[in-house]
């Protein structure tokens, strides 16, 4: 099933018509969706600096775990409420080239986190006493990626 297709199905579908002919559905998911970007851009961005050498009084192995955990909750209510949203105008939104390019910067953003875990995740405890460059490149892409996907998502209402 190619692109279009799926967004036809998924705007006709009983989620697409929900979120089109309800009074709260639409708000909601959209509230919803900006608080999953609080919870994951929040925790990313402090942990990221953290990782830059910032607040190195901050223990790094008890802050990964922690903005860890709310960077997940966060980007799993973003990609239900995300998905819901969506749902009410696929057609359109699927060959909205920002929002392409969010969906792809998502894909980066994620794919970054997942690596810069398999390979740095052992070396946590030592981060500061011999920071890899590659890391700390990982942790300002990691902050450039998710504030662009936040800008881009603000700016398909616009586009």
């Amino acid at each position: 099933m190619d692109v279009g297709t799926w967004a036809a199905w998924l705007e006709a579908s009983s989620l697409g018509h929900w979120m089109r002919s309800s009074a709260l559905a639409y708000p909601v998911a959209n509230v919803l969706h900006l608080l999953g970007l609080v919870l994951l851009v929040g925790p990313i961005m402090i942990l990221d600096c953290r990782l830059l050498g910032f607040a190195r009084w901050l223990p790094l192995i008890e802050t990964n775990a922690l903005l860890t955990r709310w960077a997940m909750m966060g980007l799993t209510l973003l990609v239900v409420a995300g998905i819901s949203m969506f749902a009410a105008d696929a057609g359109p939104l699927a060959s909205n080239s920002i929002m392409q390019l969010k969906l792809l910067l998502i894909a980066a953003g994620i794919a970054n986190a997942l690596l810069f875990r398999r390979l740095w995740q052992q070396r946590l405890a030592s981060w500061d006493l011999n920071p890899p460059s590659l890391g700390r490149a990982q942790a300002l892409c990691s902050m450039l990626i998710w504030l662009v996907v936040g800008t881009l998502g603000r700016w398909i209402a616009y586009a």
